[in-house]
């Protein structure tokens, strides 16, 4: 495992207070996409609105062919189109709906992000042609009992991250 220098040196220096909310049809979809990948790592694109200050509702998620038990490299193929066609569909309302970050799994261990998952967070974050004002990771797996059980960070470009509530949106 390789780590940038860039993110070597970063310490947690504060929690960010970015809650990020998880509606009941998102929720169906990565218990399927948890469920059918098995013990493999799985991921794909967070797509949301943002709904109030510093609150954003996950509007759709995508989906990448599991990686390994232990790892997910997100293909950058399909990606852009994603994200243009989520953005399309609701106008092209960047400030309202627009890319929010990743998501991955991690069925055998804890939903704590890894140092290799800032890493390439704080990279996304930090790549001019990204242009993204901040990122959120969503680490997420399957409990015991079949429930989702998760994390959100959210990484910034100047090299912040911190940790960030993650509420799962109950059916009505």
């Amino acid at each position: 495992m390789r780590e940038s220098s860039k993110c070597c040196s970063r310490q947690w220096r504060a929690a960010l207070m970015l809650q990020l909310i998880l509606p009941t049809d998102v929720q169906t979809a990565l218990t399927c996409a948890l469920t059918h990948a098995g013990v493999r790592e799985c991921g794909g694109v967070l797509l949301g609105e943002h709904v109030g200050i510093d609150q954003f509702l996950v509007r759709m998620v995508t989906m990448q062919r599991p990686g390994t038990v232990t790892s997910f490299v997100r293909n950058l193929s399909g990606v852009a189109t994603s994200i243009k066609r989520f953005c399309a569909k609701h106008g092209n309302d960047f400030r309202r709906f627009n890319y929010l970050g990743e998501w991955h799994s991690h069925p055998s261990f804890s939903v704590q992000p890894s140092s290799t998952d800032h890493c390439s967070m704080l990279d996304i974050v930090t790549t001019p042609q990204v242009g993204a004002n901040f990122v959120v990771l969503l680490i997420i797996k399957l409990d015991a009992s079949g429930q989702l059980e998760g994390s959100a960070h959210t990484y910034l470009p100047d090299g912040r991250y911190g940790c960030s509530t993650l509420v799962f949106e109950s059916r009505r």
